[in-house]
């Protein structure tokens, strides 16, 4: 077991405080062992009792406001809010904290994966007790239906992929995406990077922004790089074809 930034075991109290919260349980690079402090996001599920209404939303809204402006200072916490009574269900959208707002999300097969596979938990139960086994069939569908959902949304939309952000993480997204179609396995992002479909030059500035280093890549030739990156991967997974 990895063990959790500290910002996490506060979090997981504050949680456990309040009474209606059963458990928090940890996804991402924290559970895979590829996390790395201020650039990875900190994935996180927490296990509801009930669902999230007006007033538990607005005490969730205030305890991430309060959290990231202060220990969670620069650390990507997110967390999905599975009401326990629907959270198998993987077309139910969950409250989900990212990015400094409370958002609908469904709770994706890959995060499904890496918990049964991966994760544990800060308290309450282990993520195997209460999500099923993910067989290698199961990570090839749960790929696929990223490559082939949020990922084709995004391929369709070349201007996205001006923003450097959405480049790096199409690039590693995609190389993960084939990876599990291929072998129904997960790959963590620095592995990603190893395997993205790029010339050397941009593979080498890709590792060196996974390590924190403030490197930049020429803007337009990455971005053409990783939309037709994600076009191509895009086609292959609707095709079956696993390379």
């Amino acid at each position: 077991m990895a063990i959790s930034p500290p910002v996490v075991e506060e979090f997981g109290t504050q949680l456990a405080t309040l009474g209606w919260v059963d458990g928090l349980l940890v996804a991402g690079s924290l559970a895979t062992g590829d996390y790395l402090p201020g650039i990875s996001d900190l994935d996180l599920v927490a296990l509801v009792d009930g669902p999230v209404d007006a007033a538990r939303r607005a005490t969730l809204v205030d305890l991430h406001r309060r959290l990231d402006a202060g220990a969670g200072s620069g650390l990507h916490l997110g967390c999905v809010y599975a009401d326990t009574a629907t959270a198998l269900d993987v077309q139910v959208r969950h409250p989900t904290w990212t990015h400094g707002q409370l958002v609908q999300r469904i709770l994706s097969g890959i995060t499904r994966a890496e918990l049964v596979r991966h994760g544990y938990a800060i308290f309450g139960p282990a993520p195997r007790d209460v999500f099923p086994p993910m067989s290698t069939d199961d990570v090839r569908a749960a790929a696929h239906a990223e490559v082939t959902g949020y990922w084709a949304w995004a391929a369709r939309r070349p201007w996205l992929w001006w923003d450097p952000v959405i480049a790096d993480l199409g690039l590693t997204s995609m190389a993960r995406g084939r990876h599990a179609l291929r072998n129904g396995e997960l790959l963590t992002k620095s592995e990603a990077i190893q395997r993205a479909a790029g010339p050397a030059w941009l593979i080498g500035q890709l590792a060196a922004r996974r390590r924190g280093e403030s490197v930049s890549s020429p803007r337009l030739r990455t971005a053409l790089i990783a939309w037709r990156d994600a076009r191509r991967t895009v086609a292959q997974a609707r095709r079956g074809i696993k390379r």
